[in-house]
């Protein structure tokens, strides 16, 4: 898959983005029949695409083979339904070996995550991702956040460098967005992809769909993918009332509850996903599992949602 057929596939507003947790057994070990389970389940509920081992999927947990044969499997599962596109970090040698081994798993695609600890100057970061992109044929998005925030010029030579297709928003900061927007749009105008890829990304994509960002990562899909497509649904559609509804009567206070724990992004969702039925297992260390009345208050928070849903069809 080519980078323009990537962008084209990913611009295609058929569902949320789509970013599996990364299944464990009982004794720890990845339990790839349940992973691909869960990836299989999330396309055939709609996602538009699947991102595999990336921040939700625990990909700082994972050994290159682990991360390869999750890769693989997702590759598989899919069946070229939808692109897959696979998280690459640490420092420049390694996410280069994470990129090269994820375009040996078969993946279309790579989501470049921040360098491992180090605040790095603009000209090293943008050396890091130049140095990434050209590792391997896949196209790259470029994710910011934490330690890799980059200046308004910073993007636009990332989208005038060959492979880098996208910049994933995990920061936040609207002003800087717009004007990365802006530069890109008079710098380096092309087909360059932006994401929404804040935690609970449907809270702010309201916000993010002024500065004409459409795509947006979806943690609430794994876990809850029929509450996932009808926001998605309705933001497309312009059906006001529903988005207001889901953000008010479930994505606020979900977000509210997410905010309670270090590491809820990740163990949350993963608990999320172990209510609907399937046992995925807990998450590793650092990560903690969350508290019980925390999963008992995301169960009734799922149940809200669907009398929200009901509500809407009377």
């Amino acid at each position: 898959m080519t980078p323009a057929d990537l962008a084209t596939r990913l611009g295609i507003p058929s569902g949320p983005l789509f970013f599996p947790v990364t299944a464990y057994g009982p004794d720890g070990a990845v339990a790839l029949d349940v992973y691909r389970a869960h990836v299989r389940r999330g396309v055939e509920e709609g996602a538009a695409a699947v991102f595999a081992c990336c921040g939700t999927g625990e990909f700082h947990a994972l050994t290159p083979e682990e991360f390869q044969a999750c890769v693989r499997a997702a590759v598989e599962e899919t069946g070229g339904r939808v692109p897959v596109v696979a998280g690459a970090g640490y420092g420049t040698a390694l996410a280069v070996r994470y990129a090269r081994l994820a375009e040996e798993a078969g993946a279309d695609g790579l989501l470049a995550l921040p360098p491992y600890l180090v605040l790095a100057p603009q000209e090293g970061l943008l050396r890091h991702y130049r140095e990434v992109a050209a590792a391997t044929a896949l196209p790259v998005i470029v994710y910011q956040r934490d330690n890799a925030v980059f200046t308004p010029g910073t993007v636009v030579e990332l989208a005038r460098t060959e492979g880098i297709i996208g910049l994933k928003d995990g920061l936040g900061d609207l002003d800087l967005m717009q004007r990365i927007v802006s530069a890109v749009r008079t710098e380096a105008p092309g087909d360059f992809l932006y994401f929404n890829g804040l935690p609970t990304a449907e809270q702010t994509q309201l916000a993010y769909r002024a500065l004409g960002v459409t795509l947006y990562s979806s943690a609430v899909f794994c876990f809850a993918p029929e509450i996932a497509l009808a926001f998605h649904r309705a933001l497309t559609t312009g059906d006001e009332s529903t988005v207001h509804r889901l953000l008010d009567g479930f994505y606020r206070p979900f977000v509210e509850l997410r905010a309670r724990g270090r590491g809820y992004a990740v163990s949350l969702v993963k608990a999320g996903v172990r209510l609907r039925g399937l046992d995925v297992g807990e998450v590793r260390p650092p990560l903690h599992e969350p508290g019980e009345d925390h999963v008992k208050q995301l169960a009734r928070l799922i149940e809200r949602a669907h009398a929200l849903l009901e509500e809407e069809k009377k």
